[in-house]
This record gives C-alpha cells, structure tokens and sequence, in this order.
C-alpha cells in the first residue's frame, strides 16, 4: 500500500506541481469521465482516496480526543487565534464559523467525492429507497473479482466517512454519486437514519465483494488496504451504535474466528514503524516520510511546544495535551504508559505528551507513524461492550487488559456497574489519542446504563478546574458554567456556517443549541 501511495505524487498532488502550465489546458478538470479507462487507471484512483483519508485526520483529533477527559488544550490563555478556537472545541463552546470544523467538513466531503467517482466509473449504483447496492454494465475491460475488490474498497471509504460525519454532526447531506456544484446546493441534510442505511449498505456490501482471506494469506503489497474483515468490524462497531448488538455479536466472533488476525505481544509492536500493518491493524490511514509530501505531521504537532530538537527535530507545538486525570488512569506499572503519556521537564516546567505517533523525523511534519481505525483489541473488547456483564465478558476485557496489566478478578467485577467501569476505563486507555474516546462515550450513552458522555465531561471538568480552566482562561467561567455547556445537544458539532449562509436554494437547519 505504501508504494501506491508514490502514485499521489501524480494524481493527487499533481495540482501543486503542474503551475506552470495550468494556464494551457486545466487537465484537472476534464479528466473525471474520461480517464478511468482501465483496471490500473481505477487503482490510481483508488490511491488517491486511500490518500484523501490523510487531510481530515489533521482536524478529527480536536473534533474527539480534545472534547474528552483524555485530552486538553494546553495554552487556554493564549490569546493566538488557534489557541482560542481549541479552548472552544475543549469548553464544548465553538462557534458556527469555526475553521477547523469546517475545515474537516470540507476534507471528508472533498474524499467522499473521491470514492463516489471511482464507484460511478466501476457502475456502483446505491438505491437510496431500497438502501441496496447494484452494480450497472461498465466499459472498462475489468475481472468481476478485480470489479468488485476495488468497488469494496472504495465503498469502506465511503462508509467510514459517513459513519464519522453523522456521529460528529447528526443528519448531513448524503451524496452518494458525483454531483455538480448546481446540484449540490439544491441538498439538505436528510436524517440520521438515511446515512446509516448508506453506511450499512456500504459495509455489507464492501465484505461481500472484497476477497476474505486470512491476516496470513494476504500479500505484503495489500497490506494497507481496505478488507472484508475491516468492513465487518466496522460495520460492527455501526450495530453497537444504533444499540444492535446481537447484529453486532454475530459479525465480530466471526472475525475473531475466522479472520486471522490477533493481539501483538506488546503494546509497543503495535505502533512501531518497523511493524507497520501488523496482525492487529485491521484498517489505518497510512503515512510514508521521506519528502514526499505524505509524511505524518502529529510527531510534531503532539511534541512539546518549546523544546527545540530535543523531543523531535522541527521543535513541538504542544497540541494533544494529556489531562492530569488520564496521567493518573494509566498508572505507573502499565507498559502502555510510556507511549501514551511522556513527559518533558522537571517540577513545575514539566510538560505532558504523548508518543503514540512519534518516530525520528528529519523533515518536520514528516513522520513515518500510521493512524489506527480500527484494531483487534478493538473487536475483542467491542463484543464484551454487546454481550454485557458477566464472567466471559470480563474474560474479553482480560485478553486485552493482561497484556499490560495484571487481569481482573471477575469475582471482583461482579455487577453490570462494575463491569461498564471496567470496560469503559480499559477502552480509555487501551484507545487513548487513537480518536476513540469522543466516539465511546456517546455510544455509551445507548450502550451502557451507568455511563453516559456528559456526566464523564462534567466529571472531567470539575477534576480539573482547580488547576486548569479556573487558572487560565479569561474570562473564567464558574466550574457550574463550564459544566453546563455539556448538554446532549452539544456532543453534536454545527453544521459550518458556511454551508447554510452560501446556499441561495434552500434553508439548511443548524443543530440546536447554536
């Protein structure tokens, strides 16, 4: 996969080194229609939307991670226009205009439109009334096998796009073929319920036609790319969502039975860039350093701000801040700590990071790490969160747990509270800075019956207040303020400002409670 990606340097960023003759013929925007002739043609295609899932990653860590108890902004009293707006994602206070939310908005639809092109040019057609999936007579000379792998993949795309957009922002507008700019203002936001059926069309699709073998039948040069058994975890994840969870026990014993893949021996393994695509990565966004334009940023987006070369050269700019709550969470004797929480400086110039995504880089913004969507520790411990409580279930948080901590004694863990706890905490830090967190607590606000998002936020807040929010913002909001920006409502974004005041067509509806 990670040689497709020099592909991008052609199709995708073509853009940027094609200026001096831009002016002759604007090749990027005849080409939709006509260039996707052939089989290789389609995965240079494909490549490039593999590639698009780069650019809303630089946003969705401040739309999840900084809107949890994992992390905070880590300069609230700056006065620095970005400061400001990730105070605003961390108080659960943006504004409708905020650059960053619609930054991603723009990013996901942008790789949406990347997908949904390859689907038309392989004859992918969706059945909105009917949520199927068909497949219309083609001219490209292609195998079925090879029409419909690269037709999955692109689909699984599709999919996890959309799964993000509706929990971050509820019912959007569901596009789900090319449009032109006239009829995309002509689309509202339709309801939650039409996206998902897209999603799990999309998903249950995608598994069907994508080939199911083993972790260790696949090829190394496929490594990287979407398959049957990443569909179906994720469409898991999908049923645990919508609080279907035996849809969702089914699927995931039959990765854990039949897919092949595993936990790795250690916590570091799984994230070392000489271990890359490992038996426990089921789908990442993939990065590749080297000066090509492809390298991850969060190396030094992540590292302290401050601190010249001697955590990574380029310097950190000290985003991703762990809280004093999750320092306390991973204690001391968990071998996961020294990736998850790291620390610069001594007494009071001590400065928090995490080393999750780090590796050496002599380009900043160029770092080697990939982004995990989905692992193995995933599924185990999806399918202990929709079985519920009982002595198995602390058995699947076990076989994570054990590789990092002594196991729990489930005569220990014995009540449905106990369990959520449990589970809730392990999912917490076994996921820290992987995105995760945001995404969990509004699941379970339908999956658990102890635990609910904004209780954990209010909870979060009032454990920092004292040393954070009430010493470095100004104005500073009462602890009983801060708190109450927490609402069900607000766990959902704005739709982008933008989108609703540019239509001259119709009146888009901005969520409640902005």
């Amino acid at each position: 996969m990670k040689k497709l990606q020099y592909l991008l340097l052609f199709c995708g960023l073509g853009l940027m080194s094609c200026k001096k003759v831009i002016d002759l013929y604007p090749q990027s925007n005849l080409n939709t229609g006509t260039y996707y002739t052939n089989v290789e043609e389609v995965k240079a295609g494909l490549t490039g939307a593999y590639n698009g899932l780069q650019r809303p990653m630089l946003y969705e860590w401040q739309l999840t991670e900084l809107r949890t108890d994992n992390s905070k902004q880590g300069a609230p009293a700056s006065t620095a226009s970005t400061n400001r707006e990730l105070s605003d994602l961390d108080m659960f206070i943006p504004n409708t205009s905020h650059p960053v939310i619609y930054n991603y908005w723009l990013a996901t639809y942008n790789n949406i439109r990347n997908a949904n092109i390859i689907l038309q040019r392989l004859g992918v057609v969706y059945d909105p009334a009917a949520g199927s999936i068909s497949l219309s007579p083609i001219s490209i000379p292609i195998t079925e096998t090879d029409r419909k792998q690269l037709a999955g993949e692109a689909l699984f795309i599709r999919a996890y796009h959309y799964f993000n957009l509706v929990r971050l922002f509820g019912g959007v507008m569901l596009v789900y073929e090319p449009i032109s700019p006239a009829q995309s203002k002509a689309m509202n936001r339709v309801p939650e319920a039409d996206i998902y059926k897209l999603i799990q069309a999309d998903l249950t699709t995608a598994s069907q036609w994508m080939n199911q073998l083993k972790f260790t039948q696949m090829a190394s040069a496929d490594l990287g790319r979407a398959t049957s058994w990443a569909a179906k975890g994720m469409l898991a994840k999908v049923y645990l969502t919508l609080n279907r969870k035996a849809e969702a026990i089914t699927l995931l014993q039959d990765v854990m039975t039949n897919s092949g893949y595993g936990m790795q021996a250690s916590y570091n393994n799984v994230f070392s860039i000489n271990n890359e695509m490992n038996s426990e990565i089921m789908f990442a966004v993939r990065y590749k350093a080297g000066g090509l334009g492809l390298g991850s940023s969060f190396a030094n987006t992540f590292a302290p701000l401050g601190t010249g070369s001697n955590v990574i050269n380029g310097d950190g700019d000290g985003l991703n801040y762990p809280t004093a709550d999750l320092d306390t969470a991973v204690v001391a004797t968990d071998a996961r700590r020294a990736l998850l929480i790291a620390t610069y400086g001594t007494g009071a110039t001590t400065k928090f990071y995490t080393r999750k995504f780090f590796s050496p880089v002599i380009i900043t913004d160029d770092a080697e790490n990939d982004w995990p969507v989905l692992r193995y520790a995933d599924i185990i411990l999806m399918l202990a969160e929709a079985q519920g409580y009982s002595p198995a279930g602390v058995g699947l948080i076990n076989q994570v747990r054990s590789r990092s901590l002594p196991a729990l004694d489930p005569a220990v863990i014995n009540t449905t509270a106990l369990f959520e706890k449990a589970l809730a905490e392990e999912r917490r830090i076994e996921f820290a800075f992987e995105n995760q967190r945001f995404f969990d607590l509004v699941r379970f606000n339908t999956t658990m019956t102890t635990i609910t998002a904004e209780q954990v936020m209010k909870d979060h807040f009032a454990d920092e207040y004292a040393t954070h929010y009430s010493r470095y913002l100004d104005p500073t909001p009462t602890l009983a303020q801060l708190q109450g920006y927490v609402t069900r409502q607000k766990l959902l974004l704005p739709i982008p400002q933008r989108e609703i005041d540019t239509n001259t067509q119709l009146v888009i509806e901005q969520n409640p409670g902005y």
